[in-house]
Formats: C-alpha cells, sequence, structure tokens
C-alpha cells in the first residue's frame, strides 16, 4: 500500500506540474500572440499600408501561432510533435477533404487580398450583398449594410461572383426622371432645373439634363447629377426635391395622359 501512495503521489505530482505548466504556457502563450497582434498593427500602420492587408496578415499571424501554441502545450503532456505533425498531416488531408468550401474561401480570401478588388471601407455590392466593407478575413468578408445589419460573405462566393465597387471611381452618376406635361417649353424646364441643380451641396461636375422620351402625358427629361459615393443618397433625394419644387414654382401643369381615338366613320 505504502508503494503504491508513493507511485499515485509521484505521479499526481508529475501530471499537476504539466497540467499547471500547460494552463501557464496557454496564458503567457495567448498575451504573446496578442501583443504580436498589436505590434504587427502598429509596425505595418506606420508604412501606411491599407488596413484590408493589415488586418489580414494580422489573423493569418494569430492564426498560425495558435497552431504553434498548441503544438508546445501538448510537448508539455510528452506528445512528440514530430507524431504531431504526421497525425496533423493525416488528417489536414481529411478536412480538406470535408472542407473543401472552407478552403475555397480561404484560397479566394488569399486572391482578394492580392487582386484587391476592393478595400475596407469601400461600398460594394457582393454575393448579393450591399453595403460597406468591414473586414476582409480568412475565410469570409464582413460587410455593413445601408440598413446597419452587419452580414458575413464567404470569400469564394465574392471572388466567384460579380463585384461591383461603387467607390473606384472618383464620382457616380446620380440618374432621375422628370415627367412634363404637353405644351411644356422644355428649353425653359431644362434652364431652370439646372439653375436649382447648381445649389445642391456636394454635387461633383455640371448637372446634365436631356429629352429621355415621349409619352402619353408629355416629354420625359432625363437628369443626371455627378457626385461621391458618400453623398449619393443626400443629392438623390435633393435632385427629387429640385424637380418637383422648381416645376411647381414655374406653374407647370400636372402631367395627365391623352389619348385621342377618331371614329373612322
Amino acid at each position: 500500500m505504502d508503494n503504491f501512495l508513493s507511485q499515485a503521489y509521484t505521479f499526481g505530482i508529475d501530471i499537476g506540474g504539466k497540467i499547471l505548466g500547460a494552463i501557464v504556457l496557454w496564458i503567457v502563450g495567448r498575451y504573446l500572440i496578442g501583443m504580436v497582434g498589436k505590434l504587427i498593427g502598429v509596425s505595418l500602420g506606420r508604412q501606411k499600408l491599407d488596413s484590408t492587408l493589415v488586418r489580414y496578415i494580422q489573423s493569418a499571424t494569430g492564426v498560425l501561432l495558435n497552431v504553434i501554441l498548441v503544438i508546445a502545450i501538448l510537448g508539455v503532456f510528452g506528445v512528440e510533435t514530430t507524431t504531431f505533425a504526421g497525425l496533423l498531416a493525416a488528417a489536414g488531408v481529411a478536412i480538406g477533404m470535408a472542407w473543401s468550401g472552407l478552403l475555397a474561401n480561404f484560397a479566394a480570401g488569399v486572391f482578394m487580398i492580392v487582386l484587391r478588388p476592393f478595400k475596407v471601407g469601400d461600398y460594394v455590392i457582393v454575393g448579393g450583398i450591399e453595403g460597406t466593407v468591414l473586414e476582409v478575413g480568412l475565410f469570409v468578408t464582413a460587410i455593413n449594410t445601408p440598413d446597419n445589419v452587419r452580414t458575413f460573405v464567404g470569400n469564394n462566393a465574392v471572388f466567384g461572383g460579380t463585384i461591383k465597387n461603387f467607390s473606384a471611381n472618383p464620382f457616380r452618376r446620380v440618374e432621375g426622371a422628370a415627367q412634363l406635361a404637353h405644351g411644356v417649353d422644355t428649353e425653359d424646364a431644362k434652364a431652370r432645373l439646372l439653375a436649382a441643380l447648381a445649389e445642391i451641396p456636394n454635387i461633383a461636375q455640371a448637372p446634365e439634363i436631356y429629352i429621355n422620351t415621349f409619352t402619353l402625358a408629355g416629354p420625359v427629361l432625363t437628369v443626371r447629377s455627378f457626385c461621391h459615393t458618400a453623398h449619393y443618397w443626400d443629392v438623390f433625394f435633393a435632385q427629387n426635391k429640385a424637380i418637383a419644387t422648381t416645376f411647381g414654382a414655374a406653374g407647370y401643369p400636372v402631367p395627365e395622359q391623352r389619348l385621342t381615338i377618331k371614329n373612322a366613320a
């Protein structure tokens, strides 16, 4: 019995020491990983690298260091790292076959970082989702939609479909339509409307107005203003208000559809 208790005591001390060492290693390792992530962010930020690339590097480095930390903790319990590496390789093959979609998202994320179809802060439509890019991660892209909903789209869905980047060009077109009644002088309407549009803030260049088509109610003007993406909706609503206010102040009649049918007899 004394021999058994002695062995149990020795075994408990050994296991307890390993568990305590693993806990300390985990706490210190996680702290150091966090510090490394912050240092990488500060260092790359001083080099004025794009925030999308900085966050991607931080995320990839964090994953790699966490894997190394887990291997180190297993080493504390006497697990041979070479054996673990072999098991990890075998598991990687199995996981790769089972998680092909996840790996596809990872590969798409790498290509997006390299080819840069958009960056953090751009307003885009990707994977059927419209909004502002918040982060390009290892597997998903985070987007804030116009109604302020955080949406995550798989990188493979983003890179494998059509990407519309509204922030890539210095300005975008705000297009509207203005229905005129029969008998209204279109040149007078265009002159009045151009003067009203000139008062709208944040318009990047001179607006354009053309006669687009003719309907039963009268001619229809196409109104085009140009502004930065950040001011799109402000200019859009201001343009519609300018059309209604200007035509109302000019005393133009309300457009009405007219159709004359003549009796062949």
